[in-house]
């Protein structure tokens, strides 16, 4: 079945191009459902968005370059890349790295800029040795999928456009977000708003990655 679904291709290739379409479908599934809990508990202590109008082109990025790196590799049969062993095993470590980076920042993970005024940068788990983990995970996995099937068209467009995106625009609102956030007085939740005044101690500026998001350093959840 999946060998006349992908005719002239490799039987084992095109199976394991369905397997992580589904891995990546359902990964991003989860993490969307993750980020909207977390975006409710972090609105609900007094965070504030930034950056909402950059939001989309995540979006667009991400599912135009799932479909395309299909697409490339299913055009003229599915195959396996003579390295794809290789480009498998980073993908798969650019998908512990984003695990870590989510689980480092907990409740304060998102794929959108969060901040709480006057709170410290998270500085646990990859944050202690990288600036923005989940940004590096997402870089790799751009790069790293589509060349187990030797996309490398795809591969090379949307890392280009990940790269703009997250230096012209992402990653410099999350900065300033921090900067003013950082600068701001310390964020006052009162009682009415249901948070004790000993859990305020434990939130960090909340930033995400779209990828998957991110929000970084601040948990700005990155």
């Amino acid at each position: 079945m999946v060998g006349g679904a992908f005719a002239g291709g490799d039987v084992a290739a095109a199976s394991l191009l369905l397997g992580l379409v589904l891995v990546v479908v359902v990964q991003r599934l989860l993490e969307l459902c993750l980020a909207r809990s977390n975006e409710r508990w972090a609105r609900a202590r007094g965070a504030r968005e930034v950056g909402r109008r950059h939001y989309p082109a995540f979006f667009v990025l991400h599912g135009a370059w799932l479909v395309g790196w299909v697409v490339e590799s299913v055009w003229g049969g599915v195959a396996l890349a003579s390295l794809w062993f290789v480009w498998l095993g980073v993908f798969a470590g650019a998908e512990l790295l984003r695990s870590w980076a989510i689980r480092s920042l907990g409740r304060r993970w998102n794929t959108r800029i969060l901040v709480f005024d006057g709170v410290a940068p998270v500085a646990r788990g990859p944050y202690r040795i990288l600036a923005h983990p989940n940004y590096v995970a997402v870089a790799l996995e751009l790069v790293a999928l589509p060349l187990v099937f030797g996309a490398v068209v795809t591969a090379a467009v949307a890392s280009v456009l990940n790269t703009a995106l997250l230096l012209g625009v992402r990653i410099p609102a999350e900065q300033r977000a921090l900067e003013l956030a950082q600068r701001a007085p310390r964020a006052r939740l009162s009682d009415d708003r249901g948070l004790p005044s000993a859990e305020l101690d434990t939130i960090d500026v909340a930033r995400a990655d779209v990828d998957g998001g991110d929000i970084d350093r601040a948990d700005v959840s990155r």
